[in-house]
């Protein structure tokens, strides 16, 4: 299957929407300065478990927005104006927690295949395998990649 297959399946498949109307529980703006993951992990944590998630969320939540982060910082600025921010909001959709992490680049995340060596690219593999959901959506600045916790059940 093509990479654009794959993207184009993802993006009809997926539930949550950036346009969607949720409650946002906070929201905060990073500068291009990977030093800033750890506030955002710190961050996303301490939204979860301010709003009472379920027993281990705010720790995976932890782990994933600093991947996404990460990944927005190291892949999601190239080519952006150097005054350019990442935003993470972190939402509840029904029994959801939702982290998005904006970035101003527009190319889509690729997942990729780590050697057993390798000491990048898998990232998006273990936002895979530990959230409920989660995905990429383009919008007019860029583009969103999310994912979804049960927090709430």
């Amino acid at each position: 299957m093509t990479e654009a297959v794959v993207a184009r399946r993802v993006l009809t498949e997926y539930r949550y929407r950036p346009d969607r109307p949720t409650l946002v529980l906070a929201e905060k703006r990073l500068p291009r300065d990977i030093r800033c993951v750890a506030s955002a992990r710190r961050f996303v944590k301490d939204v979860a478990a301010d709003w009472n998630a379920a027993e281990d969320v705010p720790e995976v939540a932890e782990l994933l927005a600093s991947e996404l982060v990460t990944n927005a910082l190291t892949h999601g600025v190239t080519g952006t104006s150097a005054a350019s921010t990442i935003r993470v909001t972190v939402s509840r959709e029904d029994s959801l927690l939702v982290v998005d992490v904006h970035d101003p680049c527009p190319a889509l995340p690729r997942p990729r295949a780590a050697g057993s060596l390798d000491a990048y690219g898998r990232g998006l593999a273990i936002v895979q395998a530990f959230s409920h959901r989660w995905g990429w959506a383009p919008t007019p600045y860029g583009k969103s990649v999310w994912f979804q916790l049960l927090a709430w059940p």
